[in-house]
């Protein structure tokens, strides 16, 4: 039985998994976490900052009687000039840690954005040739962490790879640093790369090559 997200959360927050639930209130900050979990396309959004022109995906908080309210917007189309689409969503945190929908309004949302990509360790042959061997081609890494980092460098978000050396980390749109972290048994950790992020664009590919230390 697949159980409301609104419920869901309570559960969690009884049982400890989530800030609150040993009986202490939770914060703003706290209250706007638990709402930034309930969509993927949410990773990585920013308080609104009306200095920041072009500023497509924010959050804003009001305290209410029982707790907060916090509006999640993400726009997209020209965003400089003011973005020509945009999704709303508002949600109500109690101080107990229940989150539920209040309403939703605006453009068809865009799927969720982000990157994805493989960790390879090379080389695998103690002798590159050329044309390459196929069989010294390089292995994937399975167990990379892969971090993202957004403005300030301040991380939003971080995937783990798997058996076949894939990721993907879904971001809001936006500029990110993604930053490798090293693996243990290889000697060299794959070089970071800087990322943008556009609404309604397809997924980033990127590809992480590590270091085997084989010569």
């Amino acid at each position: 039985m697949i159980l409301p997200a609104v419920v869901m959360t309570s559960l969690l927050a009884a049982c400890g998994s989530l800030p609150g639930g040993s009986g202490t209130p939770l914060t703003e900050a706290q209250a706007v976490q638990l709402v930034l979990r309930q969509d993927a396309r949410f990773a990585g959004i920013r308080p609104a900052d009306p200095d920041l022109i072009g500023q497509s995906a924010w959050y804003e908080v009001a305290a209410t009687e029982n707790g907060w309210q916090v509006q999640v917007r993400i726009g997209w189309g020209d965003c400089p000039a003011g973005c020509i689409n945009q999704h709303r969503w508002v949600y109500a945190v109690t101080r107990e840690g229940d989150v539920s929908l209040v309403s939703e309004e605006g453009d068809p949302p865009l799927a969720a954005t982000g990157v994805r990509g493989i960790a390879l360790a090379g080389p695998t042959c103690p002798v590159e040739t050329v044309p390459a061997d196929p069989a010294c081609a390089g292995r994937p890494v399975e167990g990379a962490v892969i971090v993202a980092l957004g403005d300030a460098g301040v991380e939003v978000a971080r995937a783990t790879t798997g058996a076949d050396g894939t990721f993907t980390i879904s971001l809001a749109p936006g500029s990110y640093r993604l930053v490798p972290q090293p693996v243990e048994g290889l000697m060299g950790t794959a070089a970071e790369q800087h990322v943008g992020v556009a609404a309604g664009e397809p997924m980033g590919e990127l590809t992480f090559a590590y270091d085997t230390g084989i010569r």
